[in-house]
């Protein structure tokens, strides 16, 4: 019993890797809040450097 029990134990922790490899997670990949920033400075420099030069004077 113990040993059938073992082999049953393995061969259902293959079949569950198996199976989350299939189903990746749609969840969007982490940005920390530095680089959140950054993004949004870079975002910033860019959108006043396409301005424009009637609306800067």
């Amino acid at each position: 019993m113990n040993r059938r029990k073992k082999i049953i134990k393995k061969l259902q922790k293959k079949d569950k890797k198996a199976n989350a490899k299939i189903h990746k997670s749609n969840k969007p990949v982490y940005v920390s809040k530095a680089e959140r920033e950054k993004l949004a400075e870079q975002a910033n420099s860019e959108d006043q450097n396409t301005q424009p030069e009637d609306e800067q004077k």
